[in-house]
């Protein structure tokens, strides 16, 4: 199988999207020194040069003053850190999600293919009222570090964008917020794959109601269900009955190792009888299986993934879409945390969740640049070279 790579997509204009945050700016007019227009622009620009605090943030603007006054309207001089974290912990962050969404839309288009969603918790990112009560009077909240900030992302794997994201207190809310997510989204024709914690009837229900499809990876939260398709998986394969399956094998040999992924897809859904009934749109299911030999080590382990799903019994194509899925975790996750320290952020709550859009749009506009070189050498390269950050912003040059 050809290694998968992500289809080269036209950022929109940066300041386009800044422009249209006026429209959700609730700050009084007479009181505003700074457009939202200016303080996002800023920020954006920052974020994309690396910077990752509010202190850092008027630092950059600073050290480009000159620029920011040459070529942004009504400049009033550059918002203090103060000012930037009065902004973002005010602004409405359903909102600002809401316009992130409508930027991308332009950018994307109208989008048929493989959509992966997934949680990241932003470690220490959500800070309770009681927490809050007690900053500063040396007590400790009773529900002190109970809960973090974890953010569910719909991730388009052939363009590299996260279409968009909701946030919960705890990973076990992602079954309640996944089918509001998918609410809000366009994603009629892909095919969405989930993990485990997704396998829900209604998410599948929601799925087949906005017109897409569906991959399900089934453990032990469906224990039932999971050792239905294991044990119909082994009868069929026990009978020789391959007519019956459609199997697809891939081996790749790089690294020092040898990877086989195998699906084995089953055509016949009326195995699963009234439990696979149960669940909308159904018609295959099976397992995927992925060897992986060490030659150093002369090691070999496997690793079997039950599944059920809405497309037709292929399994090429199933196989093919559960390795997208991992993108979600390579190119996204890893990214905010390795490339923009996401993880290691110290905003809290509403703030926290508008810097993540913050850290998204800069990854997607780094990613996306002509400019062939990693991420983080793009980012330094925007923080010397003016022309290629306004090149970032403008996306006309």
């Amino acid at each position: 199988m050809k290694k998968l790579s992500e289809k080269e997509v036209e950022i929109s204009k940066l300041t386009d999207f800044a422009q249209s945050l006026i429209l959700i700016d609730t700050r009084i007019e007479r009181c505003q020194k700074h457009r939202a227009e200016t303080i996002v622009l800023i920020a954006l620009s920052a974020v994309i040069c690396g910077a990752e605090t509010w202190n850092a943030i008027e630092d950059f603007g600073k050290s480009k003053e000159s620029l920011f006054r040459e070529r942004l309207p009504r400049f009033e001089g550059i918002p203090s850190h103060d000012t930037f974290s009065r902004f973002f912990t005010a602004l409405d962050p359903m909102k600002f999600e809401a316009a992130y969404r409508t930027w991308v839309c332009e950018i994307v288009g109208d989008y048929k293919g493989h959509i992966a969603i997934d949680g990241k918790t932003i470690r220490g990112a959500y800070e309770s009222e009681e927490e809050k009560e007690c900053r500063g009077t040396g007590k400790e909240a009773s529900d002190s570090g109970k809960y973090k900030l974890h953010l569910i992302s719909a991730f388009a794997s052939e363009t590299g964008i996260s279409l968009g994201q909701l946030c919960t207190e705890e990973k076990e809310n992602e079954i309640v917020v996944i089918p509001l997510l998918l609410d809000q989204l366009s994603i009629k024709d892909c095919v969405i794959t989930i993990d485990a914690m997704g396998c829900q009837k209604k998410i599948a229900e929601k799925i087949i109601e906005k017109e897409a499809d569906y991959i399900l990876i089934v453990k032990d939260n469906h224990k039932l269900l999971r050792e239905r398709i294991e044990s119909s998986m082994a009868e069929i394969l026990n009978k020789g009955t391959s007519s019956r399956l459609d199997i697809f094998e891939t081996e790749e040999k790089g690294h020092g190792r040898i990877e086989k992924r195998s699906c084995y897809c089953c055509i016949e859904p009326l195995y699963l009888a009234q439990m696979g009934r149960e669940w909308a749109g159904l018609k295959c299911f099976g397992y995927i299986e992925n060897e992986r030999y060490v030659i150093k080590e002369n090691k070999l382990t496997t690793e079997r993934r039950y599944f059920i799903s809405s497309l037709e019994p292929n399994a090429e194509q199933i196989l093919e879409n559960n390795r997208k899925h991992w993108s979600v975790e390579n190119n996204l996750h890893w990214q905010l945390d390795v490339n923009f320290h996401e993880d290691y952020g110290r905003k809290k709550n509403t703030m926290a969740q508008n810097f993540s859009v913050l850290n998204k749009i800069a990854l997607a506009t780094l990613k996306h640049s002509k400019r062939k070189a990693p991420i983080n050498r793009k980012r330094m390269m925007a923080g010397w070279d003016n022309e290629y950050l306004w090149e970032l912003i403008l996306h006309d040059l």
